[in-house]
């Protein structure tokens, strides 16, 4: 399997893509919308399922300069990648690279994923 590249919109806070409910944590109405958004990304791009260990490299164009934690941002995009098929669990992940950059209007992220090798380092 090659380099895969693209382009994911920007995603719902933590506190929009997730809800509490009594004990229990869902995904909100917002976090699933975001879902299918990127899920049809992928599949338009046909991108294959990885079915080794990933490398990815991520870029953060937030929408704005308001203050954002890179770690929450990273739970949600970890989440959608996995629902979008780009591999069958996160734990498929073993190389990450992670970075926000300058504010970019509307915001996206740009994700690049590879095959894991010991190269890569």
């Amino acid at each position: 399997m090659n380099i895969v590249r693209f382009e994911l919109p920007w995603m719902p806070s933590v506190n929009h893509y997730y809800r509490h409910v009594g004990p229990r944590v869902l995904i909100s109405r917002q976090g699933r919308l975001y879902r299918e958004r990127v899920t049809a990304l992928i599949q338009s791009h046909n991108i294959k399922t990885f079915d080794c260990k990933v490398a990815l490299d991520i870029q953060l164009y937030p929408p704005d300069s308001r203050r954002r934690d890179v770690d929450n941002v990273l739970k949600i995009i970890l989440d959608v990648l996995t629902i979008g098929g780009l591999y069958p669990d996160d734990s498929y992940v073993k190389q990450l690279k992670i970075e926000m950059r300058e504010p970019y209007e509307n915001g996206f992220a740009v994700v690049t994923a590879m095959p894991y090798a010991k190269e890569n380092r």
